[in-house]
């Protein structure tokens, strides 16, 4: 009995040293770079359909080299913790609009009425300008690849809408960043901040009245069953930026590094196209769950924003407002 009991804690012994040279073989042999992307939008969103898209193509590009996942929904955190994880080099990727901790120069793209079209905001993130912005970053370990889309924000409310008049102590959410602050209390609301993720129970529960975010925002997290209007003000353009560790991006080859850049760019134009098609029957799905959509002169709204641009030209200048409203215009 003792002679097969020290046979089978023999075997168990070199089954389990196997066992162990098996696994850290593995380890060692697997030559697969995981990329994880955070971001804090629901798997309907268009956000997370894009990044889809961008994981097909690095993916299929890199032979399988480069795994890339996607983490939707705020499951590693809200957006300033996703971008702080980049920053210290310990997530590979996020997609974000909360980035104005590591600079405010990049919130001039986000200047009340500074674009009149999607084709000018493009124009200008995708050149020198874009270009320039993002490179401020790197200082903070951020390598902005591209820019998604979040495009025109909008504001819903359970009053209705026409006037900066109607926006007169009303208590509307607001990302937390200075800019949107800033937008709402020169048109006479009281800006109220807090976190996305909040934002559905805030309304439900009537802790704020309104909100404002672009259409597919809006939608894609059922706003329309706790508020009653869509506001069509287009008061701001907003980018997502699809941001890497740069550490991370620099232990990559120049072929991975372009792989990624590539693909990056690829699919914020795929983001963009996707949005511009779908907005219009998202709003015609809101409108048919119960909302009404109010159209406003947005001439009023432009009249009111001076202020901003005053406050935004003493922290960093009038000549970057300038050269965008140049590159836009041109």
């Amino acid at each position: 009995m003792k002679y097969m009991r020290g046979i089978v804690i023999s075997l168990l012994f070199v089954l389990g040293f196997s066992l162990v040279f098996v696994f850290f073989t593995q380890k060692e042999d697997d030559k697969t770079i995981l990329i994880r992307i955070g971001h804090d939008q629901p798997v309907v969103n268009e956000r997370h359909i894009a990044l889809t898209h961008f994981k097909e193509l690095v993916e299929e590009r890199s032979n399988g080299e480069i795994r890339v996942e996607i983490y939707p929904q705020g499951l590693l955190g809200n957006e300033a913790t996703l971008t702080e994880s980049v920053s210290f080099d310990d997530l590979e990727m996020v997609a974000t609009s909360s980035t104005n901790q590591y600079g405010s120069l990049i919130s001039v793209f986000e200047l009340p009425y500074l674009f009149d079209s999607y084709e000018e905001a493009w124009a200008t993130l995708d050149g020198e300008i874009g270009r320039k912005v993002a490179d401020t970053y790197l200082d903070n370990n951020l390598r902005i690849l591209a820019y998604f889309e979040n495009g025109f924000r909008q504001i819903t409310s359970n009053r209705p809408i026409y006037s900066p008049e109607d926006l007169k102590g009303l208590k509307i959410r607001t990302p937390e960043f200075p800019m949107s602050i800033q937008v709402f209390n020169a048109l006479g609301a009281n800006p109220t901040p807090m976190g996305f993720g909040e934002l559905y129970t805030a309304l439900q529960q009537g802790t704020v009245d309104a909100q404002e975010n672009p259409v597919a925002n809006a939608y894609t997290n059922k706003f329309q069953e706790v508020q009653d209007y869509l506001i069509m003000t287009n008061h701001q353009y907003m980018p997502v930026h699809l941001i890497i560790s740069d550490e991370f991006f620099q232990s990559l080859s120049k072929e991975y590094q372009e792989i990624i850049q590539k693909s990056a760019q690829e699919s914020a134009e795929f983001h963009r196209q996707l949005l511009r098609e779908r907005e219009q029957q998202m709003i015609d799905e809101l409108v048919a769950d119960g909302m009404k959509v109010i159209e406003v002169d947005t001439e009023p709204f432009k009249e009111k924003v001076g202020p901003v641009y005053e406050w935004f030209a003493r922290i960093h200048g009038q000549e970057i407002i300038d050269r965008i409203l140049k590159a836009a215009k041109s």
